[in-house]
């Protein structure tokens, strides 16, 4: 089918939106770090890293973050958009998973380390002052958080070049537990913490509930991303593997069957998380509290940046200017059933009656 004649549904999403009231300024400021930091190769790949609009993505996650919680936490999702264009999705290593590994490694090691040497890799430097920032205002815990999220990320990075070096494609179930990590949602939301102050006791953070709901939270962002990047995707024939692509595999279906399947799934996870949500919000702490409005603010977030960012829009060389049109949205789920997802045995366990 012709790309124009693709239809992608208005999104279901009946959650609150609100984004931080000094997002502009701060922006500025990530800017001028962005031009300074070196991590950018070209006067173009900086303008793509700048197009992401990633103080603005993240001011939606946090919106009641100090100031410079916030910058510092909009830096790393900066960094890790243009890490993953240049070193994830594209570029030599992208097919190269034994390069890859070994460069995963040594950046991780650098998001822990802030001692460690960059060995001449231009995102290595740029990382530690990030997380050398994340050490001055959060606690030890919260730290240790977001670098174990962080290596989670890269391990599903690392899972997704392997699939792509050998032609595999993952049937739903291996790809959506993928997704989980390759998505970078586990690093995205542990910055929860580390932009409000507050830290979830472990125990809570813990409780197979709150688990669900941060799964359940990557997953939906992970999907929603899948559809914002559908067409770019397609436009340039970089689809290698995502929601639709698994789908036409494994399920033989059409494209517009695949993307009207995947609303479907989606929908799925989102009514369940709104269950569960209710379920488990009365009897939180304040910490916690403030951890499920994230989760809350992130799904909502996301969506409303996907649908306006030039990363996602922008099909030329050059990157338009964000797309300020006012958003449609659906006004019930493709699918409310709240049917288990039990051709997914990685995640169908989100449904459980005893997660409480």
């Amino acid at each position: 089918m012709a790309l124009s004649d693709l239809v992608l549904p208005d999104l279901y999403c009946p959650l609150e939106s609100a984004i931080h009231r000094h997002v502009r300024a701060v922006d500025a400021q990530a800017v001028r770090w962005i031009r300074d930091s070196g991590m950018c190769a070209s006067r173009e790949e900086e303008a793509w890293v700048v197009a992401t609009h990633s103080t603005d993505f993240f001011a939606r996650f946090a919106p009641v973050a100090d100031d410079d919680r916030l910058l510092a936490t909009s830096l790393w999702v900066y960094w890790g958009f243009a890490f993953d264009d240049a070193r994830c999705d594209n570029g030599p290593l992208s097919s190269r998973p034994d390069r890859f590994n070994a460069l995963a490694g040594a950046v991780q090691r650098a998001a822990e380390a802030p001692s460690a040497a960059d060995g001449g890799e231009r995102f290595v430097a740029p990382l530690q002052d990030i997380v050398g920032r994340f050490r001055s205002f959060g606690t030890p815990t919260q730290v240790r958080r977001f670098t174990a999220a962080h290596r989670a990320w890269l391990s599903g990075v690392c899972w997704q070049i392997g699939n792509e070096a050998a032609g595999r494609m993952p049937d739903l179930d291996e790809y959506l537990a993928m997704r989980l990590l390759s998505s970078g949602g586990e690093p995205t939301f542990a910055l929860l913490e580390l932009a409000t102050g507050l830290e979830v006791p472990q125990a809570e953070l813990n409780r197979p509930a709150v688990r669900a709901l941060t799964e359940m939270a990557i997953l939906v962002a992970a999907l929603d991303n899948d559809r914002h990047s559908l067409r770019k995707e397609l436009s340039r024939g970089h689809a290698d593997q995502n929601l639709y692509t698994v789908l036409m595999r494994h399920r033989d279906l059409t494209l517009q069957e695949a993307v009207d399947a995947a609303t479907r799934i989606r929908d799925r996870v989102l009514t369940r998380f709104l269950q569960l949500h209710d379920r488990v919000r009365p009897g939180a702490g304040v910490e916690l509290s403030s951890y499920l409005q994230g989760l809350r603010f992130g799904i909502r977030g996301n969506a409303e940046w996907g649908l306006r960012v030039p990363r996602y829009l922008s099909l030329g060389h050059v990157p338009d200017p964000m797309d300020e049109a006012p958003l449609a949205w659906a006004p019930a789920p493709a699918d409310g059933s709240g049917r288990p997802l039990s051709e997914a045995p990685s995640v169908a366990w989100w449904w459980d009656d005893h997660l409480l």
